[in-house]
């Protein structure tokens, strides 16, 4: 397998799995980032040290920072936008699980500090839909990018998701990004399966897989 194709064909079990890291055996692409499963009434605490997203992947949470308690369910990561917390280092923050749930988070050294921030459906950057039309909508997605630099200047981060309809491009034409970025993958259907590429190399994406593009 290719060092920068990770995966987890059996998915993930609970608490908390890393999968990249900032200086780690694979190829750094300094982000730490890993998947998070909570019984109902499990409380997980942000780390104070670094930049961090926390996504909901699905089920029922409350996230508390800044003396407040806001509540996100999220039933179908395909179907329904996204709820993501964003805080900068020196920031105090809970996420308990109301039911069994699952988050992916995104942490980085980041010298500056802002205001934390619960991003929602109706806050979220955008959620575009993307090439409809084009090429007889074989390069159509829905991409949402909850923030960026555009909304958030401070961040080291982007988040975000692209939701790709089967037999569908995830993106064209073909292209390169500057910065390093991570692509944790999920299907609608267990059986289901993609391509990627790592420069010239094409990997075969699973349920669950990671790719780490540099």
């Amino acid at each position: 397998m290719h060092p920068r194709h990770i995966r987890h064909a059996n998915g993930f079990p609970l608490g908390w799995t890393p999968i990249t890291g900032v200086g780690t055996d694979r190829t750094d692409t300094g982000i730490d980032f890993g998947v998070l499963r909570l019984r109902a009434g499990e409380i997980h605490h942000g780390d104070p040290d670094l930049e961090e997203a926390l996504l909901l992947m699905g089920g029922a949470v409350t996230f508390r920072f800044d003396g407040r308690d806001v509540s996100a369910r999220r039933g179908s990561l395909f179907d329904e936008d996204p709820h993501a917390l964003h805080h900068g280092p020196g920031a105090a923050v809970t996420v308990q699980a109301e039911t069994d749930a699952e988050l992916v988070i995104c942490r980085t050294p980041c010298e500056n500090r802002f205001p934390t921030v619960l991003y929602d459906p109706g806050s979220i950057l955008e959620s575009e839909h993307r090439d409809k039309g084009r090429l007889e909508d074989t390069s159509y997605r829905i991409v949402r990018t909850i923030f960026d630099r555009r909304n958030r200047p401070e961040t080291n981060l982007v988040l975000g998701e692209v939701i790709t309809p089967p037999g569908r491009w995830s993106s064209y034409p073909p292209h390169h990004h500057p910065q390093p970025e991570i692509y944790h993958y999920r299907f609608t259907d267990p059986r289901g399966y993609g391509h990627g590429e790592l420069g010239e190399d094409v990997v075969k994406i699973r349920p669950f897989d990671t790719l780490e593009i540099l």
